[in-house]
């Protein structure tokens, strides 16, 4: 099977990643997409983040009604920092053994790669699929080729389509008593204002 990944705080998920998933998906030819969570993501750590619980929640009801989308909380059940190399490596040995691993990340994570934990190992265990974003739209692939040789003609490019929404954007809106209707699913919107999330300012 061809298995997406697609990790991340996702706090909250909005209509930017499910789009983008379902892109990956048509245009790769993946069989399912599996959001992740991040549990404690260490190159955030000086951020102010939802705890966990709710951002699994509201990632699992952004998702239940395709069938091609699937939730993991893999990270989230894992003490300690969250590094995309030991989940993707937990997957290959666990849940999804023998399946063809693709993770989907943004075109800015791309520029940052090489300060990703054990960065050079990702093109061991996976095919990378850069999604541009509307401030990112531009890569030297062949800049990947210094964390490790040959990992340019690993990555994969989807030019589009770039949503201009953000978890920053959508808490500031929140927290501002401004509609966030259609930015993301009503299931995640309703949890949000339910559970009075990001409603103090500077929520970042």
């Amino acid at each position: 099977m061809k298995l997406g990944i697609l990790g991340g705080t996702f706090d909250p998920i909005h209509m930017g990643h499910l789009i983008i998933a379902q892109e990956a998906a048509a245009r790769v030819g993946l069989d399912e997409v599996w959001f992740i969570p991040t549990g404690q993501p260490w190159l955030k750590s000086g951020s102010r983040i939802s705890p966990s619980h709710h951002r699994l929640e509201m990632v699992k009801r952004a998702v239940q009604c395709n069938a091609g989308f699937k939730v993991s909380s893999i990270e989230v059940d894992r003490p300690g920092p969250s590094y995309t190399v030991e989940t993707l490596t937990a997957l290959r040995e666990g849940d999804a053994k023998g399946d063809s691993l693709f993770f989907i990340l943004g075109m800015d994570s791309l520029e940052t790669l090489h300060r990703w934990h054990q960065a050079e190992r990702l093109f061991e265990l996976c095919t990378l699929i850069g999604v541009s974003r509307p401030d990112h739209q531009d890569f030297d692939l062949a800049s990947l080729d210094r964390i490790r040789p040959g990992a340019s003609g690993g990555v994969m490019i989807l030019d589009g389509p770039n949503i201009g929404i953000s978890g920053a954007e959508i808490r500031r809106r929140v927290s501002q008593v401004l509609p966030i209707t259609y930015w993301v699913p009503r299931a995640v919107e309703k949890y949000i204002h339910e559970n009075h999330l990001y409603q103090e300012a500077g929520h970042e």
